[in-house]
């Protein structure tokens, strides 16, 4: 399914949602350039939009088959002449457990430059954060955790 490039960088969040209910890696590639690059929550780094659209497509088709995305806050910087940062608060909700039960909702930033391009804007680089409420930073002390150092 081809995904809708959108006319302005404010659209950019509301198409990578639409894009996402497809179930398709490569409507959620569509929205990048050829050369593109993505780093996940987790700091996967995909470069290419066949990268990109890959491992979209599995996680789409299987943990993340029900789920939906919803952007929230937009928040849009331009870059003269074509160019621009575009920041979303996105939640998700519908994962499942490796075990197939219901994960708890997740609340992400969305980071994405955008470049104009003949169709639209497109994105030439994004990065997700994992949003986690209260918590500073992480820290590594056998395993990764959030932690906010001012509560102790």
């Amino acid at each position: 399914m081809a995904a809708r490039i959108p006319t302005e960088p404010e659209g950019f969040p509301a198409a990578f949602a639409e894009a996402w209910a497809t179930r398709d890696g490569s409507a959620i590639a569509a929205l990048f350039a050829e050369d593109a690059d993505f780093v996940n929550v987790t700091g996967l780094w995909w470069i290419g939009r066949a990268a990109i659209a890959g491992p979209h497509d599995l996680a789409l088709k299987s943990f993340f088959a029900e789920t939906e995305l919803r952007p929230g806050r937009v928040s849009v910087r331009l870059l003269p002449p074509d160019h621009a940062v575009v920041r979303c608060r996105f939640t998700m909700t519908g994962q499942t457990t490796p075990d197939g039960r219901p994960a708890g909702p997740r609340r992400t930033v969305l980071v994405f430059v955008l470049a104009r391009d003949a169709e639209g804007w497109r994105a030439v680089t994004a990065q997700n954060t994992e949003v986690l409420p209260g918590m500073e930073t992480f820290v590594a002390d056998g395993g990764l955790r959030g932690i906010d150092y001012r509560s102790g």
